[in-house]
């Protein structure tokens, strides 16, 4: 690689690191604002779920903005909107201040990935390499998120804690400003395809996408390339994409309290701090999933994609329907019923991606991944929603069997799809 695509890497995986922090540390907040705003599960579920599904939709437009202006002031921008929504949070003093402050989180989050993703795929000529590096990045950021703000929580406020998780972010804004990359020798990137070059300069120029004409921001070619997306079996991929997401939120949002409901961990004296075992054993999965993710990927390679999906969601609705014995039948049970949660729920992620490149053209993949992301962080932010209602309304065995029949439903949906290949 030369400086220019370091620079570029560096950044991205800055960003993807950045992003996953400051998304999986808001389920370790979530006590911490029930007790703070005196509400139920319920409406924290409403809150938090409103700030992740603008993560998700988000990032169709900002697809759509990556296609016409620069990547580094976008990105810069995404680090910029997270570090200063944290910064409101932090200060939130009424639950109507939070919910907007998650709402400019989920917005400034919401540009990172198709626009980091849109500029590795056009600046970096050893693209496996980079979405390697992208990868572990990410799989870092979903780990140490959590794992940071636990450690700050129990030493400090959650504002306080709140307030220095966006100090990295801040930080960064200067430096990716500096970064010495000449985005007008990148083919396609910040708004090249909006030029007028049809010579092949840009990919998205020469690939007939009406998106990318006009820089990417027409609605009517939006329009167009969304029903050719779905002209084919990608519909029914997306159905799939969008239980995954369902699965993911509701499991993951309010787990950090339930695993310290079920657990029989005794808390531990840390130079005067008492820490709750309970809760880094969310940390713990998390890392797990890291695992689960190099396996999917290695299975992806291997095996059908559709195959290895339908596979992974009777796993997952499995777990589901094991967690509660599991969980009050002891330390072990609950510790191993976590441990294969947090393998296979990011085990399934590199193979569903597989299946979207699968049953997608070569002309509509961009959109394809696009709207993946809405389904899975936009429509899939409801089982934050659901899920909280459930607890606070019926009980976690209730949750556990909503996550059991949403993952039968992505099985039984990739077996029709199977079917159809």
């Amino acid at each position: 690689m030369d400086a220019t695509e370091r620079s570029i890497v560096g950044m991205t995986t800055t960003g993807h690191a950045l992003v996953h922090t400051f998304e999986l540390s808001i389920p370790v907040l979530i006590s911490s604002w029930v007790a703070q705003f005196d509400v139920t599960l319920s409406t924290i579920g409403l809150v938090v779920g409103a700030g992740y599904a603008l993560f998700g939709f988000g990032s169709l437009p900002a697809g759509l903005l990556s296609d016409r202006y620069p990547t580094k002031p976008l990105i810069a921008a995404c680090f910029a909107g997270m570090s200063l929504a944290f910064l409101a949070i932090s200060l939130a003093p009424t639950l109507p201040v939070l919910v907007i402050a998650l709402l400019c989180w989920g917005l400034a989050a919401s540009i990172y990935h198709p626009v980091g993703l849109s500029i590795i795929s056009r600046g970096v000529s050893q693209q496996g390499k980079a979405l390697g590096y992208h990868g572990i990045a990410g799989n870092i950021g979903i780990a140490l998120g959590p794992l940071v703000t636990l450690i700050l929580v129990s030493a400090f406020d959650w504002r306080v804690a709140a307030a220095a998780l966006a100090i990295p972010g801040l930080i960064a804004v200067p430096l990716i400003l500096r970064l010495g990359i000449d985005e007008g020798e990148i083919p396609g990137a910040g708004g090249v395809a909006s030029s007028g070059d049809s010579s092949g300069g840009s990919a998205a120029a020469g690939s007939g996408d009406p998106a990318a004409a006009n820089g990417g921001i027409s609605l009517s070619g939006f329009g167009q390339l969304a029903r050719r997306t779905f002209s084919g079996l990608f519909v029914i991929v997306f159905i799939i994409v969008v239980f995954e997401g369902l699965y993911y939120r509701g499991a993951l949002t309010f787990l950090p309290d339930l695993l310290g409901d079920f657990s029989t961990f005794d808390t531990v004296d840390f130079f005067g701090q008492q820490l709750d075992p309970s809760r880094y054993l969310y940390v713990g999965l998390l890392t797990v999933g890291i695992g689960g993710q190099y396996a999917g990927g290695w299975l992806s390679d291997r095996i059908d994609p559709t195959v290895g999906v339908t596979v992974a969601f009777v796993a997952l609705a499995t777990i589901a329907l094991l967690f509660i014995p599991a969980a009050t039948a002891g330390l072990v049970p609950l510790v191993l019923v976590s441990v294969l949660l947090g393998f296979v729920i990011f085990g399934e992620q590199p193979l569903l991606q597989a299946a979207v490149a699968q049953h997608s053209t070569a002309d509509t993949r961009g959109s394809s991944y696009g709207f993946m992301y809405a389904g899975v962080f936009g429509v899939g932010a409801l089982g934050a929603v659901v899920t909280g209602f459930l607890l606070t309304y019926a009980s976690p065995s209730a949750l556990f069997g909503f996550l059991a029949l949403i993952a039968l439903s992505a099985a039984a949906t990739a077996v029709f799809l199977y079917t159809r290949m």
